[in-house]
């Protein structure tokens, strides 16, 4: 028995040591084309959310709640893909494929942070449409610029908050079964499963924290939506409401995104947690969905169209 537990705490600090992220090492072919995937979508990313920043900035007239917030949403997708994405790079092209114990910490809790905050700011978000389509003679002292600022604390208070309980939970736990975490990055249920311990707590603890920063937002901006559809309705012109649905259409469609694969990887105990569906849905939410942000809020909006026009000096109406 002593042995037993002697050999337990030798594996337990070896592991602490280093960690091996298998991802899909073993199939190469896989692996090779997933690797052009997460290149094209970290590149894209960068791009497209630098130039929503890029532009919140430089035009004034873009200097309003909506795009505060979403200039604030284009830098958390710029920091969470960084977080993760140039270590699933490197690891695609290594034999090696280890992380620290002290970067699989530091990547767990500011990759968790950073997602954990844009499900509140997505709320956020919801409630500036809500305010603009339904109480738009208000709209100005809803939305007053001290009220975004708060809004926007919050969020990032809440998440890194949020990420900082569970990493401690997590990381405090002893890792004796393997030291091979099932995933392309450090997270939550992954490691899960390699404690031999009962977690049993640690599930629960996830389940209800998940409840409350996916679901309540969650049902938040469901709410917005319901009373913004039924103001919308009621607009008389028809270009009115095209325009009403067209802006608010594409935060609906970045929220069932980002929402749709979060919940699926975190709303479910670890146990039942899929060998290869988490990893994908995983590979989605951190690399495709920040990728398609920027196109979703810019492709059909000529609000950022007339502002990259006036920013590069080609807009004759200015």
């Amino acid at each position: 028995m002593m042995d037993s537990d002697a050999s337990r705490k030798h594996l337990n600090q070896t592991y602490q040591g280093q960690f091996i992220l298998l991802g899909v090492a073993d199939r190469p072919c896989l692996e090779k084309w997933l690797s052009a995937v997460v290149l094209i979508c970290y590149v894209m990313t960068l791009f497209g959310n630098t130039i929503i920043i890029t532009l919140s900035q430089l035009d004034p007239r873009l200097h309003t709640p909506m795009y505060f917030f979403l200039s604030i949403l284009s830098f958390l997708d710029l920091c969470y893909t960084t977080s993760i994405g140039p270590q699933i790079l490197a690891n695609f092209w290594r034999k090696q494929k280890t992380i620290s114990y002290v970067a699989c910490a530091a990547q767990l809790f500011i990759s968790l942070g950073l997602g954990s905050t844009e499900c509140l700011l997505l709320a956020a978000m919801a409630y500036d449409r809500y305010a603009a389509v339904c109480r738009p003679l208000h709209y100005t002292a809803l939305m007053s610029h001290s009220k975004r600022y708060k809004m926007a604390a919050v969020s990032w208070v809440t998440g890194f908050t949020h990420s900082l309980v569970q990493t401690t939970m997590t990381l405090t736990l002893p890792f004796c079964r393997s030291n091979r975490i099932d995933n392309f990055f450090c997270e939550v249920p992954a490691l899960l499963k390699l404690v031999c311990v009962d977690t049993s707590v640690n599930e629960a603890v996830l389940l209800g924290s998940s409840v409350v920063i996916l679901l309540f937002p969650l049902s938040l901006i469901t709410v917005s939506y319901c009373y913004i559809t039924t103001a919308v309705l009621r607009i008389r012109s028809a270009e009115g409401r095209s325009k009403a649905f067209s802006t608010c259409a594409s935060h609906f469609t970045v929220v069932f995104l980002f929402y749709g694969s979060a919940i699926f990887s975190y709303l479910q105990p670890p146990s039942n947690y899929s060998r290869d569906q988490g990893k994908m849905m995983s590979l989605f939410y951190t690399m495709v969905a920040p990728m398609l942000n920027p196109l979703i809020y810019t492709l059909r909006n000529k609000e950022v169209h007339r502002a990259l026009r006036r920013v590069m000096g080609r807009d004759p109406t200015d």
